[in-house]
């Protein structure tokens, strides 16, 4: 099953709490070893529970704004289409 989580622009420290929780739901986490910060707020690195670069685990950045999609094995960023149906947590 398909889900998607909106991580806002302007995200606060209540958003990173609820982002980390959806994420840890499917086995994924936030980077600790990654922090950007911009004028839209801050942007996550997200990968598997565990896993490390070193691995060859890619993760995944999500900037402000954009919807990420949990397909059962993966995550990545939305497409507009399969982002109508959201769910924030």
């Amino acid at each position: 099953m398909t889900c998607t989580y909106e991580w806002p622009r302007g995200a606060s420290s209540e958003d990173s709490a609820a982002l980390e929780a959806w994420l840890a739901q499917h086995g994924w986490e936030v980077d600790p070893t990654v922090f950007m910060a911009g004028a839209r707020g801050p942007a996550v690195q997200v990968r598997r529970v565990g896993s490390a670069w070193e691995d060859g685990e890619p993760g995944l950045l999500i900037l402000p704004g954009e919807v990420v999609e949990y397909d059962g094995s993966g995550m990545r960023i939305a497409t507009s289409a399969s982002a109508t149906a959201t769910v924030s947590a």
